[in-house]
């Protein structure tokens, strides 16, 4: 069994008043890609952000590296070797491609794969053709591109990526599942978030189903294909 480098127990996450998450336990294992499933509004980006140290209210515990990091601010978190790749993108649009990558850049870490601008864009050979392009004159596609990319020149031992494939063309999706598959072979652990059920079965070995902040599933992407009751009431549009 490979060593668990994220566990979550007893998550509960608010947002003023309002109760979003309920008791959320998950584990992430060293190499593996996890699937965060539901429909909009089910609690996926909530969970990261709570992971991630971005929530001002929080209960529970989360364990990462065998670290405790509940109460760890994100730029603790992120030296500590986990990376997030937002939703919305977030580049710098006043920098090039080389400038923002630059800006992501950390050390070298034992056990965690190494990147350069250089393996990146062999990456993505999209942003190898545009170093001194300015993120603000890209596309959506591209700019997701970019913010994994930037992400990855941190060396994390585990990247946070939210909805990879929303809202960018099918070309671009293609692309991002070849990535995700790209990068579990460079040892890297993911933690993704996804209504996709198709995208998810490409690239994640298990999954977590969310619904109104509650987990209503947990297990392997061929349990979850065959549990039909769990994709009609938590994943069906």
């Amino acid at each position: 069994m490979q060593e668990t480098i994220l566990e979550v127990n007893g998550l509960n996450a608010f947002y003023g008043r309002a109760h979003i998450l309920f008791d959320v336990d998950l584990k992430v294992r060293k190499g593996e890609v996890v699937a965060l499933m539901g429909r909009n509004g089910a609690g996926k980006s909530t969970t990261m952000k709570a992971i991630m140290g971005m929530l001002s209210r929080t209960q529970g515990e989360v364990s990462f590296m065998g670290n405790a990091i509940a109460k760890s601010p994100p730029h603790v978190i992120s030296k500590m070797g986990m990376g997030f790749v937002p939703e919305d993108r977030r580049v710098f649009t006043d920098l090039t491609v080389l400038e923002n990558l630059e800006v992501g850049s950390q050390a070298e870490r034992e056990g965690a794969p190494y990147w350069t601008a250089e393996k990146l864009f062999e990456l993505f050979p999209n942003l190898g053709e545009m170093p001194h392009r300015p993120g603000g004159n890209m596309s959506g596609g591209e700019q997701q591109m970019l913010t994994v990319s930037r992400t990855l020149m941190g060396n994390p031992y585990l990247v946070l990526l939210d909805e990879p494939s929303e809202g960018v063309a099918p070309v671009i999706v293609e692309q991002m599942a070849n990535m995700i598959m790209a990068l579990k072979k460079q040892g890297l652990t993911i933690l993704l978030s996804e209504q996709n059920l198709q995208f998810a079965d490409l690239v994640c070995d298990r999954a977590y189903v969310l619904e109104n902040g509650h987990v209503r599933f947990e297990g392997t992407m061929e349990e979850l294909d065959a549990n039909e009751d769990v994709r009609r009431n938590y994943l069906s549009v």
